[in-house]
């Protein structure tokens, strides 16, 4: 795979974890329930760290890293402003958004993951991955928790 290539693909993995930090972060703001907030700023800390190791593989490429989130990202920390504001801050809402969050990230680790990787790329890229999945997890298994509280 072309060096380029690579650190493109780092990069959009590093503006990935960003939107995971700020959404984390958001939903963390949002949150009424202490243990939860904890939850979602340990996970805003584990997305910044992640950022931080992608961007120093590209610095070791050669490249220049990314800056910021993306426009989708943006548009879905929006979107979880309107949504709370209309439907209410309760955590189970922040889940909701929180885990679609987590499926978009997933869904780019794998895309990054189907590429021809360089091997000095690729077992970072995949524990970061296996990382994503746990995290999807977690909160997903939190979200059906407050559903199944919701509806008690």
């Amino acid at each position: 795979m072309d060096p380029k290539q690579v650190i493109d693909t780092l990069n959009d993995l590093i503006e990935n974890c960003r939107d995971g930090e700020f959404g984390f972060r958001s939903t963390a703001e949002h949150t009424g329930t202490a243990s939860l907030k904890q939850i979602f700023l340990a996970r805003a800390e584990d997305c910044k760290a992640a950022a931080q190791e992608l961007q120093n593989l590209v610095v070791q490429l050669g490249g220049e890293t990314a800056e910021g989130g993306t426009l989708a990202g943006a548009a879905h920390r929006g979107w979880v402003a309107v949504k709370g504001t209309l439907a209410g801050y309760d955590d189970l809402n922040m889940l909701e958004e929180a885990e679609r969050g987590e499926d978009t990230a997933v869904a780019r680790y794998r895309e990054a993951l189907d590429q021809d990787l360089p091997d000095t790329v690729r077992p970072v890229v995949q524990r970061q991955y296996e990382g994503a999945k746990r995290n999807h997890l977690q909160i997903r298994e939190l979200r059906d928790q407050a559903r199944r509280k919701e509806n008690t």
